[in-house]
């Protein structure tokens, strides 16, 4: 966990600044000949932007820049170049007492955790979304809020360009961000990069290229690109004409990456086959949160050591410890063997402990554990909430595909996994219980591994996160006879077995046998799969040229 007295202060501000061969490309792309555009730079920096309408001679009307940085503001200031303000603000102010508006709005905003999120300025953010009649999360980010601020000053025909992270395609807190975009405005470009641009820096970023024009059409493109500098080869005419056809129920955004046949194939194929989503079978939650794994988690070495038998259970933290689909006691047994941290600490009120375990929790204490903020919030910091048991594990953060896997050691979970229970009651369209079994055999599929990229979130380095409701949408052709299938997937996946070669046996069992898919359907999902697979694993990290 990161303290915020640890965490540096271009984090804490959001000060990543802006590449020059991006910030050339989205004012080429925006100004595109125009001559009278005023323009706005809400978080200018030291004037990564305006450097580069000086450099470029690009022509407009005026430009207005704001900026918190009063250091940075004057760097700004500086800048020998005419017709401009820049204001020493905070945008947010700006943005809910301004009468102006301009016809372009740029910029790179700041990206801070909510945590560390000021929450005078959460109060007046949140008036901007109450402005635009939309629902405010504590949790989102700042970024969010410069966009919709943004477009609520933009004039009636307008754009926004605007370097963002690539959050904003997928995870849950930005939906009602990317609801609010298809709908205000009528185009909209994403440009991706394989490569990690910003040096030093885990977090992937798109460019948001937004244009309002009054019309009735809302069409979206998205376009990929190797590093920063290939947006020198784009043809900016090509990108001002987006073709692809928004689906106002599609949740994420990385849908778009896909062609638009294939866009149209897997946004009904499910539907069509009366495949239903996992949440229909069970309940998806997060793990125990410990605050500290490492200190909650113990081996058998450090069990003796401490003298804690008495207070430990069965555990499977790791995603390296759970070897299949099916994780048996005996699994659970090599990983104590191997001295992994195979038990979870259960500790009583404190005047019950004393001894060995005593000093164990006060070592911690020394550690200053008992101050992070998921062990300050309980009553007794070293006891842990929500202890108990699932039918299955779902992996959270995963490589290739991520593993749903039968609990057969009933061991407990950290959040590193999230825990799966069925329904108990009889499932509405069989009239029967759901077999857990038959239901993780039946997410091991081309259709289920395609939605399950398309449901996640990427991270820099190519990792595929889930959080519970995502793992809860993704479409598993569930049939009872499945159960039948586990054993031999969890002995392929054990013998290391390609899994491009479990798909083709289990696609043909699952999907084509048990839904009636034809061959040229179970490659369409197995090809999708591969191509939004391909992608996330290209994700490297590399310092774009400034």
């Amino acid at each position: 966990m990161n303290l915020i007295e640890n965490t540096s202060a271009k984090k804490l501000n959001g000060a990543f600044y802006t590449p020059s061969t991006i910030a050339t490309f989205i004012l080429k792309w925006a100004i595109n000949g125009n001559k009278d555009y005023d323009i706005l730079e809400p978080c200018c920096g030291d004037g990564s932007f305006l450097k580069q309408i000086q450099k470029n001679n690009f022509a407009y009307k005026f430009i207005t820049a704001i900026e918190i940085d009063p250091l940075e503001s004057k760097k700004a200031k500086n800048l020998k170049i005419k017709n401009k303000k820049i204001i020493t603000s905070d945008f947010y102010q700006y943005c809910n007492s301004t009468n102006n508006r301009f016809d372009l709005i740029i910029g790179n905003p700041p990206y801070i955790r909510y945590q560390y999120f000021d929450k005078d300025q959460r109060a007046i953010a949140e008036k901007i979304f109450l402005k635009m009649n939309l629902k405010y999360s504590k949790l989102m980010n700042p970024w969010v809020s410069f966009i919709v601020g943004s477009s609520m000053i933009l004039k009636k025909k307008g754009k926004i360009g605007f370097v963002v992270p690539a959050e904003i395609l997928q995870v849950s807190y930005a939906k009602e961000l990317r609801d609010f975009l298809i709908c205000f405005y009528n185009k909209i470009n994403i440009i991706s990069f394989k490569k990690l641009i910003f040096p030093n820096v885990q977090q992937e970023v798109v460019l948001l290229l937004c244009e309002k024009d009054n019309s009735n059409k809302h069409l979206i493109e998205y376009l990929e690109i190797n590093t920063a500098n290939d947006l020198e080869k784009i043809d900016i005419t090509k990108i001002k004409y987006p073709n692809k056809k928004i689906n106002l129920q599609s949740n994420k955004w990385t849908y778009y990456f896909l062609a638009q046949n294939e866009i149209d194939f897997i946004g009904k194929i499910a539907n069509e086959r009366s495949v239903r989503q996992l949440r229909d079978f069970a309940k998806v939650e997060v793990g125990i949160t410990t605050g500290f794994n490492k200190f909650f988690s113990v081996t058998k070495s450090m069990i003796d050591e401490f003298d804690l038998a008495e207070y430990v259970m069965p555990l499977v933290g790791r995603s390296a410890n759970v070897p299949s689909v099916i994780f048996t006691k005996s699994d659970w047994k090599s990983n104590i063997k191997n001295d992994a941290r195979a038990h979870l600490l259960i500790f009583p009120t404190r005047n019950k402990i004393k001894g060995k375990p005593l000093t164990y929790i006060k070592n911690g204490e020394r550690a200053g554990i008992q101050n992070l903020y998921k062990c300050s919030i309980r009553n007794e910091w070293h006891m842990l909430p929500s202890i108990w048991k699932s039918d299955a594990l779902f992996l959270r953060r995963n490589n290739i595909y991520p593993k749903f896997t039968l609990n057969l050691a009933n061991a407990l979970t950290t959040d590193t996994m999230h825990r799966v229970t069925v329904n108990k009651t009889k499932d509405q369209v069989t009239n029967k219980k759901i077999n857990v079994k038959s239901l993780i055999a039946s997410y091991y599929n081309s259709l289920s591994f395609a939605f399950t990229e398309m449901c996640g979130r990427s991270h820099g380095g190519g990792a595929l996160e889930l959080m519970p409701n995502e793992v809860e949408d993704i479409p598993i052709p569930y049939n009872e006879k499945n159960y039948k299938l586990l054993p031999k997937i969890d002995t392929m996946i054990r013998e290391g077995v390609d899994i491009n070669k479990i798909l083709k046996y289990t696609d043909t069992l699952i999907l084509k046998k048990g839904f009636g898919f034809s061959d040229t359907e179970i490659k369409i999902v197995n090809d999708i799969w591969k191509k939004m697979l391909k992608r996330r694993l290209g994700r490297t990290k590399i310092k774009c040229s400034s």
